[in-house]
């Protein structure tokens, strides 16, 4: 996902921030509400909603909806950005988000080139 110029800058100050490092972190290996980040981040539930709204504005971040044994439905953040690139070319910058799949999505597109054979 190729983004120029202005979104260099806004996805430069977002990755720069260091609650948005630690939101990231969190949340590669396993989902995370986000008053588990706000305690694993040891920052504000506020805070933590507002970076969350940035990354997933980038696609950087999924929401998924998870139900608890006691039928308590909440959301979850899974983080998807797997590398970040930055090229100057004569036009100015560019950045690419490279994003890790979802098994979800790695699961349905097997299922459809299944299919499609």
């Amino acid at each position: 996902m190729k983004r120029v110029d202005e979104d260099v800058r806004e996805i430069g100050a977002l990755l720069a921030d260091e609650t948005t490092q630690q939101i990231l972190i969190e949340t590669t290996t396993e989902p995370m509400s986000a008053d588990e980040l706000s305690d694993a981040c040891d920052i504000s539930p506020q805070t933590v909603y507002r970076r969350l709204e940035d990354l997933i504005e980038y696609d950087m971040v999924t929401d998924d909806l998870k139900i608890d044994d006691d039928g308590h439905h909440y959301k979850v953040y899974t983080a998807t950005l797997d590398r970040v690139t930055i090229e100057l070319t004569a036009d100015g910058f560019t950045v690419d988000l490279s994003l890790r799949e979802r098994m979800a999505a790695r699961f349905t597109q097997f299922v459809d080139e299944v299919r499609d054979r």
